[in-house]
């Protein structure tokens, strides 16, 4: 056979004496087909590397075996090791992941989004950019074209789909209580845009623990603050008021580790004069100094199981029992930024 030839189900069926259909069919491994010849044209398709056409199969199914995934950001630890936990089961099931990110960027999502629709996956998993705020018309012509959605972490409250969330309110309620238990009562919350359903939830969690123990709310402790830079900014701020904060609750690690080189910059003691708490247990909160308390989010489990949802909802078009949300848990990590909860 020419070097440059790919062996094709023809070729199989000729070889073997058997008709092309009985070669595909033995491939997809139908029972229709007897035991022993379903191991003849394996094993031979096997032996001499027979790869399928994914380009007739696509065009002949009008899909591909391919799952798109659109992320605001790669270098994020949070979107990178639920991209792993995807990876892990589209492989188990036979599929090829295919990432855009989004940069944060709306018209980069929308562009995104038309990329996938022309590639014909078979499904697509969307955690939006913070820029996406009153326009969804991007997310809805892929349903409009049959074509499987899933929102993981940042969802679209607009869209009628499946949707995999970590619970972020309780995970927010749980530090802040535990900072609270600590002996901290001036607690400030830096948040993300609160146009995204994440940074809603994280805010209810903290005023609620707040409002459980009957401390204060002060809007004055609550700012925007996403990032290590302005983490580093509105701390310096705060903290230099007449009445700081003894403890933050930050919207991600990122944001934590800002904080906490505005605190040692001012020469206050973490945990004893200030005490930091982040969200995400990224790889940053253990390269902190001292090493960051965090919420842990299971991003690879986030991503699991919002790849098993697509799958089914792939698997099982029109069925309405698909269209379910899943929470995932957090877990409250403690490490060096926060103090001892003494009990008796």
């Amino acid at each position: 056979m020419d070097e440059k030839h790919f062996l094709t189900i023809k070729d199989i069926a000729k070889a073997l004496n058997i008709s092309p259909s009985t070669v595909s069919r033995a491939l997809k491994n139908n029972t229709k087909i007897s035991p022993e010849t379903r191991k003849l044209v394996q094993n031979y398709a096997l032996l001499n590397k027979y790869k399928p056409n994914q380009l007739a199969v696509s065009l002949l199914t009008k899909q591909t075996s391919i799952i798109g995934v659109i992320v605001p950001e790669l270098a994020n630890h949070f979107f990178s090791a639920a991209l792993s936990g995807m990876e892990l089961v589209a492989e188990e099931h036979g599929y090829t992941v295919i990432v855009c990110q989004s940069l944060e960027d709306y018209y980069k999502e929308v562009k995104n989004v038309q990329t996938l629709i022309k590639a014909q996956v078979s499904g697509v998993l969307i955690s939006q950019s913070k820029t996406t705020v009153q326009h969804y018309e991007h997310f809805t012509e892929l349903l409009e074209n049959k074509i499987p959605v899933v929102f993981f972490d940042r969802i679209s409250t607009g869209i009628n789909t499946a949707k995999v969330v970590v619970d972020d309110y309780s995970g927010t309620f749980g530090a802040v209580e535990y900072m609270i238990k600590t002996g901290c009562k001036r607690i400030a919350f830096f948040s993300a845009p609160i146009n995204l359903e994440i940074s809603k939830n994280r805010r209810n969690g903290y005023l609620d623990a707040l409002r459980r123990y009957n401390l204060a709310t002060d809007s004055g402790l609550i700012r925007f603050a996403d990032d290590k830079k302005l983490g580093y900014e509105r701390a310096m701020e705060v903290l230099r008021e007449p009445n700081p904060p003894d403890a933050f609750m930050a919207m991600n690690d990122y944001t934590a580790s800002g904080i906490l080189v505005a605190v040692k910059e001012l020469g206050l003691r973490v945990p004893d004069d200030v005490s930091v708490c982040g969200f995400s247990n990224s790889n940053i909160s253990q390269d902190t100094d001292p090493m960051l308390s965090t919420v842990d989010q299971h991003p690879a489990k986030i991503g699991e199981e919002a790849m098993k949802l697509l799958l089914d909802k792939i698997n099982h078009k029109n069925d309405p029992k698909t269209e379910r949300n899943k929470i995932i848990k957090t877990t409250l990590i403690l490490r060096q930024t926060t103090r001892r909860l003494i009990t008796d």
